[in-house]
């Protein structure tokens, strides 16, 4: 049986059995976990494999924000802490990709070692002078060669370490000016000066196999809807002159920067050339009204999201983690306070 095109939360440590019933039925791609869903080692394995078992896939994606810094759902003392990604940008240029890769291989494990393989890591925005600080130090860099050679020095390190990268927030959030979180970001650039520095860093790494949308306007590209559900955007940015042809997928639906019922959310974004939509909550009203709209995977989104999953290796990449941990470390030594 196919899966629904969307990736949902839930909403605590362990699974309701109206969640489990809820999930069966409405056969989601995939899943994501929020600090919410974390206390222990042992017990996020189980929810883990709980989600799994709810869809009859023993590999179904599971996805988490774990970036480092302000966004990083597992924490001390049960998990390592990392810095946030502008502090690799102060080791120089070689030793910030090395130890960026290295940082993400470490995460990797930390990740896969609970059943987790998808990481929406990293980020690849460009901040502009005067932007909102939502996406400030989790930006690899203030210029799209910093921000792209970082970001895929993370995305390296991740898939070596068995989990998938998933690139945001496609075509760029550094210019918003609000978060998305609460408010409608308005970019007003002209297409130009976005080619020449938000696009650069995704469709240098447009080869990637997961990107997430950002909840945006352009008014030069688009007048009257955010990137995540705008056809212009999506197929004359993304997919055309970034030449993303991967999976992507909506930012969370729950965010405020979208309007109208989940119902409609789901739609418009789906409807704009999202392959998946992304809710994040675990609130059970809102995810009906998502499953609702929510059509199974199929065709070209099918296609993507197979190939997406076939990016993780048969074998991880061999790592002494306590000598990677101790490396890691002495390089952030004087520059960054864990």
């Amino acid at each position: 049986m196919s899966s629904r095109a969307c990736i949902l939360g839930c909403a605590g440590l362990a699974l309701t059995s109206e969640e489990r019933v809820f999930f069966r039925d409405a056969r989601p791609w995939g899943f994501i976990l929020f600090g919410r869903n974390i206390e222990t080692p042992d017990q996020v394995t189980r929810l883990v494999e709980d989600l799994r078992a709810c869809v009859d896939r023993p590999h179904a994606p599971v996805l988490i924000d774990q970036e480092g810094g302000r966004v990083q759902r597992l924490r001390p003392p049960h998990w390592p802490k990392y810095p946030p990604a502008r502090v690799y940008g102060t080791l120089g240029p070689h030793r910030a990709r090395e130890i960026t890769r290295l940082g993400a291989r470490l995460m990797a494990h930390d990740l896969r070692s609970l059943g987790i393989n998808v990481d929406c890591v990293p980020v690849l925005d460009v901040p502009a002078p005067g932007s909102h600080e939502v996406i400030g130090d989790r930006a690899y860099g203030e210029t799209p060669d910093q921000v792209a050679i970082l970001g895929r020095a993370a995305c390296e390190g991740l898939i070596a370490g068995g989990v998938l990268p998933v690139i945001k927030h496609i075509p760029g959030h550094g210019r918003g000016l609000s978060d998305s979180h609460h408010d409608l970001p308005v970019v007003e650039a002209t297409i130009e000066d976005l080619e020449a520095r938000d696009f650069e860093p995704f469709r240098i790494l447009s080869d990637m196999p997961m990107a997430m949308s950002a909840h945006v306007l352009y008014p030069a590209i688009d007048p009257d809807y955010p990137a995540t559900t705008s056809r212009a955007v999506i197929e004359t940015i993304v997919r055309d002159r970034i030449g993303f042809d991967g999976l992507l997928m909506s930012d969370d639906l729950s965010m405020k920067a979208l309007g109208g019922s989940f119902a409609d959310r789901t739609r418009a974004s789906l409807e704009a050339g999202c392959d998946l939509v992304l809710h994040c909550s675990g609130e059970m009203a809102e995810m009906v009204g998502v499953v609702s709209a929510a059509g199974d995977l199929d065709g070209i989104s099918a296609r993507r999201a197979k190939a997406a999953l076939a990016r993780l290796p048969r074998q991880v990449e061999p790592l002494d983690i306590a000598a990677g941990q101790a490396r890691f470390d002495e390089a952030l030594s004087g520059v960054w306070a864990s």
